[in-house]
């Protein structure tokens, strides 16, 4: 039983600390969605490839899994390649991502897996004006991130608008115990202060694309499976009417 319980545990922890304490919005993933996932790789290969690499996965496979032909792979999201069999690695070199940066941007191919979709939907929403970093950006999912927000121009400015709430401790001091009230700033929601080029919504769908490719990036033989479960119930149904017939044709004596 305490086997079961701290496999229970490790499997809850990850999601549960994975957003820092930030509330997570929930999207809804659809990789039978092919018009979301070959969107969301526009994106990705556009936005996301120029510092984060995806190692995991070649163009040609991107390809053929989301209904593209290497001619139009090759036309539209071969930037950082030579070819469409080649892996899909950043553009930035390492060495130069941190020393701009201070850190390598990390490879996104299984971030879906690690992190969740909720998480990466939430986070890219989640990005707001902040004068005292680096990069002039915050995150409420990430705090003190060093990446910056690179699709602002979609999304437009947004502020972090906090709120003031009381805590109460118990202490002691000088031998007695009493109560100590601290004020703590906490996020509360955003203000759009520059709009984008987008509106929320059409912002919230671009996200809900993007999530649902690195869905599919984490682990691309989910495509496959879906499609063999597909004929492995249609052919449990069919073998299901078989055996009630054979049943009966065995039965029929007995009965």
């Amino acid at each position: 039983m305490k086997k079961i319980l701290i496999a229970m545990l490790m499997a809850v922890a990850p999601a549960a600390f994975a957003s820092g304490g930030a509330k997570l919005d929930p999207v809804m993933i659809d990789l039978g969605d092919q018009a979301s996932l070959q969107n969301g790789a526009r994106i990705f290969v556009n936005y996301c490839l120029s510092c984060h690499s995806a190692s995991y996965m070649r163009y040609n496979r991107m390809g053929h899994d989301l209904g593209i032909s290497d001619e139009l792979v090759k036309e539209n999201l071969l930037f950082a390649a030579d070819k469409v069999g080649d892996l899909m690695k950043a553009v930035m070199p390492k060495e130069d991502a941190r020393d701009w940066f201070g850190t390598a941007p990390p490879d996104l191919s299984v971030t879906a897996r690690s992190r969740g979709a909720d998480w990466i939907y939430t986070y890219m929403r989640s990005f707001y004006r902040e004068d005292k970093s680096p990069s002039g950006w915050n995150n409420t999912v990430f705090p003190h991130v060093a990446m910056p927000h690179v699709l602002y121009e979609w999304q437009g400015h947004q502020r972090a608008v906090l709120r003031t709430e009381k805590e109460t401790h118990r202490v002691e001091e000088d031998g007695k115990s009493v109560e100590k009230t601290v004020e703590r700033q906490v996020f509360d929601r955003f203000e759009l202060e520059n709009p984008g080029s987008m509106s929320p919504q059409d912002y919230d769908k671009a996200m809900r694309d993007l999530t649902n490719f690195m869905v599919y990036l984490g682990e691309p033989a989910r495509l496959q499976r879906f499609t063999v479960g597909i004929y492995v119930l249609i052919f449990l149904a069919v073998f299901l009417v078989v055996a009630y017939l054979l049943k009966k044709e065995y039965w029929k004596d007995v009965h």
